[in-house]
C-alpha cells in the first residue's frame, strides 16, 4: 500500500467539512500510519469561498459599477459552475441579477452592503457613494438690501443633479452694477447709486454660475435744494417752491419738509407757496424748508409792481399754444394758460397748473391776438450791427439792447444779462430761426426776467436742466426738456408747447 492508498480514504472521507481526526491503521497491507489532522477538508470543487470586486467601490450618486464574483474550493482553486444572487443589505442603492449595482441619490459610506451567495457561501462588498458632478450654484443672500457703501458677504453652495452639496471654490463678479465684489470672497460693497440691481452678483465654476440680486437704498439726507433760487416777485405775489432732498452721494430722498420765512420778505404756507410782503428788497437765504437737521434756503427780491407789459392780455399766461400743450411728469405752471384754436391739454395730472385754463374760449383767442402783435413788435425792432450774433453766447455778459442772428441763437454754458442798475432794462434776442440752449440765464445789476424777451422765427428748445429766463415768444412750437426751468413765460403763436420731467415755469 502507498500513499496513493492514503488519498483515497480521505477522498472517501471528504462530504464532512467538519474537522476530522483520522487515525488510519491498515495492518492488512503490513503498512501503519500515524494519526493526522483534517481540518474542513471539502471535496475538490465545492465552494469553499467567495470574493467580491471591486471592493470597496467608489461611485457617483447615480452611476453604475459591475460587480464580479469569484468562487474557490479549499484548495484555492476557482470554481466556475453555478450562479450567485446579489442582493443589497445596507442601503447605497440596488443591484441587478447580473451584478450591476447603480447608486442611490443619497452620498454615504455603505458598509458589506453588495452582498453574493452561492452555495450556502456569502461574500459581501462595501460602497462609497459620493455626489455628482456640479450641476447648480445657489447665491445666498437673495436678494440683499443694503444702504450706499454698506458691505455684504454672500456664499455659494454648490449641488450636483439630485441636490447633494457639492466643494466649490467659486470666483466672484459684479455682472450688472450696484457695487464691487472681492473675486475669491465673495464680500460685496455697494457702490453710491441707489437701485434695484437685478442678478448682479455672479459665483461661477467652470460653466455653472449661481447669481443674486442686490437692492441698493439711499443714504441717510445730506442736503436740501430750494428752487426756484433766486427769484423777483412783485409785492404781493406768490410763489411755489419745492425742496429736492439728497444723500451724500446725490440720490434723491423723499421728504416732507417743514416751511419757514427766516429773513423776511413774505410768508410761507406748509406747502411751500410763498406770499411777498409790500417791503421791497432783497431777502437773502430767506425761504427755507428744513428736515430734522438739515436746511435748504432760497432768496427772493421782492419789487414793485410793473408796468403794463407789451404783451397785453397775453401777460398772465405761463403758457401759450396754438395747437396743444403736454407735459410727461412732476411739471408744475405756477400761471395761467391759453390755447386757441387748439384744446388738448395732456398730462395733467400728473403735472399741475395752478391758474386758470383756457382752451379754444374768447380769452384764448384774444391772448392769441396780442401775441402776435408782441410778436411782430419785438420782430420788427432795430438791431444795431455791433449786436448781431454769429456764435454761441454762452459764457458772454450782454448789457440791454436788442441782439440778433439771421439764423438760430445758440447758447451753451452761462449767459449774463446786466441790467446796469435799472430794473427796467430790456433785453430783445431776435432768432432768425430758433433758439437752442444747454446753459442757464443769469440776471445781474437789476436785470429782470420780465425785461427779457426772446423772439423766435421758428421753434425753441430749452435744453435738460438749463435755468432760463426771460419770455419765449415763437413763432412755431417751444419745448421745454427734463429739470429745464423757466422764469418767464413760453408763448408759442401756431405750434405746440411740451414739457418733459420735473419742469417749472413761474411767471417772471
Amino acid at each position: 500500500m502507498s500513499n496513493v492508498l492514503n488519498r483515497r480514504i480521505l477522498r472517501r472521507l471528504a462530504p464532512s467539512t467538519r474537522a476530522i481526526r483520522v487515525l488510519v491503521a491498515i495492518a492488512a497491507a503490513g503498512i501503519s500510519a500515524t494519526a493526522c489532522d483534517v481540518h474542513g477538508v471539502s471535496e475538490p470543487g465545492a465552494v469553499s469561498s467567495l470574493s467580491i470586486t471591486p471592493n470597496p467601490a467608489t461611485l457617483a450618486v447615480g452611476a453604475t459599477q459591475q460587480f464580479t464574483l469569484v468562487a474557490r474550493d479549499f484548495s484555492g482553486a476557482v470554481v466556475t459552475s453555478g450562479s450567485p444572487t446579489w442582493s443589497v443589505a445596507a442601503g447605497g442603492g440596488t443591484i441587478a441579477p447580473s451584478g450591476v449595482f447603480t447608486a442611490g441619490n443619497a452620498p454615504g459610506a455603505f458598509k458589506n452592503t453588495v452582498t453574493a451567495t452561492l452555495d450556502g457561501v456569502t461574500a459581501t462588498a462595501t460602497v462609497n457613494v459620493v455626489a455628482g458632478p456640479l450641476a447648480s450654484i445657489t447665491v445666498t443672500p437673495n436678494p440683499a438690501t443694503m444702504g450706499i457703501a454698506a458691505t455684504q458677504q454672500f456664499t455659494a453652495v454648490g449641488k450636483d443633479a439630485a441636490g447633494n452639496v457639492v466643494t466649490i471654490v467659486p470666483s466672484w463678479s459684479v455682472v450688472a452694477g450696484g457695487g464691487s465684489i472681492n473675486p475669491t470672497s465673495g464680500l460685496f460693497t455697494a457702490g453710491n447709486t441707489s437701485g434695484s440691481f437685478t442678478n448682479t452678483v455672479r459665483a461661477s465654476v467652470g460653466t455653472i454660475a449661481g447669481t443674486a440680486t442686490v437692492n441698493v437704498t439711499p443714504g441717510t439726507l445730506a442736503t436740501i435744494t430750494v428752487t426756484p433760487n433766486p427769484q423777483t416777485l412783485q409785492t404781493g405775489a406768490t410763489q411755489q417752491y419745492t425742496a429736492v432732498g439728497r444723500d451724500a452721494s446725490g440720490n434723491a430722498l423723499a421728504i416732507s419738509p417743514a416751511w419757514s420765512v427766516t429773513n423776511g420778505g413774505g410768508t410761507i404756507s406748509s406747502t411751500g407757496l410763498f406770499t411777498a410782503g409790500s417791503t421791497t428788497g432783497t431777502f437773502t437765504n430767506t425761504v427755507t424748508a428744513t428736515s430734522g437737521t438739515v436746511s435748504g434756503t432760497a432768496t427772493v427780491t421782492i419789487a414793485t409792481a410793473a408796468s403794463p407789459s407789451i404783451l397785453g392780455s397775453a401777460a398772465p399766461n405761463g403758457i401759450m399754444a396754438g395747437t396743444a400743450f403736454t407735459c410727461v411728469t412732476n411739471g408744475t405752471i405756477n400761471a395761467d394758460i391759453a390755447i386757441s384754436p387748439g384744446s388738448t391739454v395732456t398730462g395733467f395730472p400728473p403735472c399741475a397748473i395752478t391758474g386758470v385754463q383756457h382752451l379754444a374760449d374768447a380769452v384764448a383767442a384774444q391772448a392769441q391776438l396780442d401775441l402776435t402783435t408782441a410778436y411782430n413788435d419785438l420782430a420788427g425792432r432795430p438791431c444795431p450791427p455791433a449786436n448781431v450774433i454769429t456764435t454761441d453766447i454762452g459764457g458772454t455778459t450782454k448789457s440791454a439792447g436788442v441782439y440778433c442772428s439771421s439764423t438760430t441763437i445758440g447758447v451753451t454754458g452761462d449767459l449774463t444779462l446786466d441790467g446796469g442798475g435799472d430794473p427796467n432794462a430790456t433785453f430783445v434776442f431776435q432768432a432768425g430761426s430758433g433758439l437752442t440752449t444747454a446753459g442757464n440765464v443769469i440776471l445781474i445789476n437789476g436785470a429782470q426776467a420780465k425785461n427779457v424777451y426772446w423772439q423766435v422765427g421758428s421753434s425753441a428748445t430749452i435744453g435738460t436742466g438749463s435755468q432760463w429766463k426771460g419770455n419765449i415768444v415763437a413763432l412755431t412750437s417751444i419745448t421745454l426738456v427734463d429739470n429745464a426751468n423757466l422764469i418767464g413765460r413760453a408763448l408759442a403763436r401756431n405750434g405746440a408747447v411740451s414739457l418733459g420731467t420735473n419742469n417749472v415755469v413761474t411767471l417772471p
